[in-house]
């Protein structure tokens, strides 16, 4: 059976596919969710790729890596509980009606279906670079215009980042990851109690590509916990706290 070569950009401008990502966008802004349409989707596809074309991955997996990014949160058309799986089978229908091999899809259904927090797992390296690229987008463009920043934390962690950037240094295999958070707007320990487990699953990630997490301490952040006047001297200075996450894929080291 001779079977279609489906490419990233024909995800991209697939009807289905925009019809289902805004539809799931559009159930978590009624429950109160961050931004989970086009421009996340976009995101995670473009970094996925860009993850795995840094570790020198062959072009068709890392076009994988690039559709399984756009496609990862359809799911949450159907609910947000259990999307991952219930997305990885939106997937597997679309894909297999456009024709794909079925060893492709397979690849990108595992990545879908592994990556949200509560069953994640990096299967495989489209996976891995999935979970690396979604848990890596933060940003205050991802919260909602009705958004209330007082009584959401996950709203005024991502109102509060001033700037994320993910940069691949394709000679030193180095995924590296900088936010800087207003620490007026969000403590830095709320950021650690939403994102701590993401960077676990980093971590995990990371793992199948042979790295492994040291942690480093500077000097406005030290481990975890600030220094008990830290709070009151970034409300009188509107001090910047920044972290950044290294992603080496010889030596992974994370640095709060």
């Amino acid at each position: 059976m001779e079977y279609a070569h489906i490419m990233p950009e024909d995800i991209f401008k697939n009807p289905e596919v925009k019809v289902y990502v805004e539809a799931g966008n559009s159930c978590l802004g009624a429950l109160g969710f961050t931004e989970h349409g086009r421009p996340h989707a976009k995101r995670c596809s473009n970094y996925a790729r860009n993850i795995l074309e840094a570790l020198d991955y062959d072009t068709r997996t890392c076009e994988l890596a690039a559709i399984a990014g756009y496609l990862h949160d359809i799911g949450n058309t159907v609910n947000r509980v259990d999307h991952a799986h219930s997305g990885a089978i939106m997937a597997f229908t679309l894909l297999t009606r456009m024709n794909m091999p079925p060893e492709e899809i397979a690849i990108i259904c595992s990545a879908i279906g592994h990556h949200d927090e509560k069953t994640a797992f990096p299967v495989n390296a489209v996976s891995a670079a999935l979970i690396l690229s979604d848990k890596s987008d933060v940003r205050r463009s991802r919260v909602r215009k009705n958004a209330i920043i007082a009584t959401d934390i996950h709203d005024r962690v991502n109102y509060a980042v001033v700037n994320a950037s993910l940069k691949i240094d394709k000679e030193q295999k180095l995924c590296l990851f900088n936010i800087t958070i207003d620490t007026d707007i969000c403590p830095v320990m709320e950021y650690f109690e939403i994102f701590l487990d993401r960077m676990v699953l980093c971590r995990k990630a990371a793992d199948l590509f042979g790295a492994h997490v040291r942690a480093y301490h500077q000097r406005h952040a030290s481990a975890v916990i600030p220094p008990q006047n830290a709070k009151h001297k970034n409300r009188r200075s509107r001090a910047r706290f920044r972290v950044r996450l290294l992603l080496h894929f010889h030596a992974m080291s994370v640095c709060l």
